[in-house]
């Protein structure tokens, strides 16, 4: 790795320089379990650190940059990205376990992320209140001050591009720790910010454990705002530490996402969605379409054609561009066999194993599609984080809906049906964050607001919505007689 490495993956960026730490971790290539890089391993004092210049970035020179400057320098800084996807798209493979294709898609999104950011940097305004006679009133958008951001590894450009893109275009200064698992393309990005012009601490980037600088930057008093994508567990701990210091999170946590299909949908439109949305990376999503609901009167005939969509897909090594990569590390990897041995006697469709050719010590697992299995099966209610999905039949739309809505995730949802009423009614009846009526996902979205109800979480990213929750609303009401 390190011969296609720009920088040392081993440093810190704390107030525009670049620092060595205490103690580094090791990283691994999860298609083999190498060692490709040591990062380093921030603390609480590193995270310190990092506040303390974010802080000083706010009272200096990015501070008193006007919207405007803001957005043109998001644009630069997407033009860099857009310049660099196929390094990025590279070490993402190479960090994360993630094909190439994906990879690369993903770098794109980080890029149009800059590129959307930076446009709407100076389109949020506040509005004029009529009120009574003798006052003038009217309100303010100002950002909340230093944002921390825990990043996840599963998409780790893309959730950077959402979080970190909209607090900067707000006029935030933020402190980024990535996962520990793959923090390469975060590193990366730091150093296309420098060069795009980024003043000195507006982006802070301390790697570490969760345990460490994770706990330490969801605790700091000098945080304004913590967002945070990850586990449901990790995610209401991070939100105790926030709640000492009675500061706003924005979580995005985990899904059990359905697609419901009825018995007068296009089947030959629905298919790629139904399979992909649901083995992309590995289903390390946490919007992955983990349930697939079909109506009895087609059961048979899309499991059928699902089940052979399986058996054309290629598990290999990410940077061979396989249709699956590997899961991220060893951990990962056993809670997914874990639940594979726990669905012994559930009807499998399809089980994909990995090429015979693949490093042993890889993390790869087999992908498998189950049905039909019932709703409150444990594979049907929890998150799996793998390339497992499961087909449950339904007979009407409110037997549907109850399915749908019967597990304590709520992100996405999609509707595959011709009927407009039946498709308005749903729509307004599943609970979930986003409601796609005949596709999933909308090819990512970045336009989109984002976010999930139940323990999916609360706020939301991407689209204007994450400016707005990236800011303060001021109120000032003038009386001039």
């Amino acid at each position: 790795m390190q011969d296609i490495l720009p920088f040392d993956p081993s440093l810190m960026l704390i107030g525009g320089a670049w620092c060595r730490p205490a103690a580094t971790l090791r990283l691994a290539d999860p298609s083999t379990d190498e060692e490709i890089a040591r990062i380093a391993r921030g603390g609480p004092a590193d995270i310190d650190r990092a506040v303390v210049a974010a802080q000083a970035a706010l009272d200096g020179d990015w501070g008193r940059m006007t919207a405007a400057e803001r957005g043109r320098l998001l644009l630069r800084l997407g033009r860099h990205v857009q310049d660099n996807v196929e390094l990025l798209a590279e070490i993402e493979a190479r960090d994360v376990g993630k094909p190439l294709t994906q990879a690369r898609a993903d770098a794109l999104a980080l890029a149009r992320y800059c590129e959307f950011y930076g446009g709407a940097a100076d389109k949020i305004h506040g509005t004029t209140i009529p009120y009574q006679t003798g006052y003038t009133v009217y309100t303010l958008r100002e950002p909340h001050g230093v944002t921390g951001h825990i990043v996840p590894w599963n998409y780790p450009m893309q959730i950077i591009g959402r979080s970190v893109g909209a607090a900067l275009a707000m006029g935030n200064a933020c402190v980024l720790k990535p996962a520990e698992d793959a923090c390469l393309t975060a590193l990366l990005f730091a150093h296309l910010a420098q060069e795009a012009g980024l003043p000195a601490g507006a982006l802070n980037v301390v790697p570490g454990l969760g345990s460490e600088a994770g706990a330490a930057l969801s605790s700091h008093p000098g945080v304004h705002h913590i967002s945070f994508t990850g586990s449901v567990a990790t995610g209401a701990a991070v939100q105790r530490a926030a709640a000492a210091n009675v500061i706003p999170v924005t979580l995005e946590l985990g899904g059990k996402s359905p697609q419901i299909v009825f018995e007068d949908a296009d089947l030959d439109a629905a298919l790629p969605f139904l399979v992909n949305a649901g083995l992309q990376n590995s289903g390390q999503t946490c919007s992955a379409s983990s349930r697939i609901l079909v109506q009895r009167g087609v059961f048979d005939q899309l499991a059928e054609r699902m089940a052979r969509a399986y058996r054309a897909k290629r598990i290999g090594r990410a940077v061979d561009d396989a249709d699956i990569g590997p899961l991220v590390n060893a951990t990962q990897k056993a809670r997914v066999l874990d639940y594979l041995e726990n669905a012994a006697g559930l009807p499998l469709l399809a089980r994909v194993e990995p090429a015979s050719d693949l490093p042993e010590t890889g993390h790869f697992v087999p992908a498998c599609l189950f049905g039909p299995v019932d709703p409150d099966h444990r594979l049907a209610q929890e998150e799996i984080f793998g390339p497992v999905q499961v087909i449950i039949p339904f007979d009407t739309e409110e037997d549907a809906l109850r399915i749908a809505n019967g597990t304590d995730y709520g992100l996405v949802a999609s509707i595959w049906t011709r009927d407009g009423a039946r498709q308005m009614r749903l729509a307004r009846k599943v609970k979930a964050g986003q409601i796609f009526i005949n596709n999933y996902g909308a090819g990512g979205g970045v336009e989109l607001p984002f976010g999930g109800v139940g323990k999916s979480g609360h706020g939301r990213e991407k689209g204007f919505e994450a400016l707005y929750g990236f800011s303060t609303l001021k109120t000032v009401a003038a009386f001039h007689g």
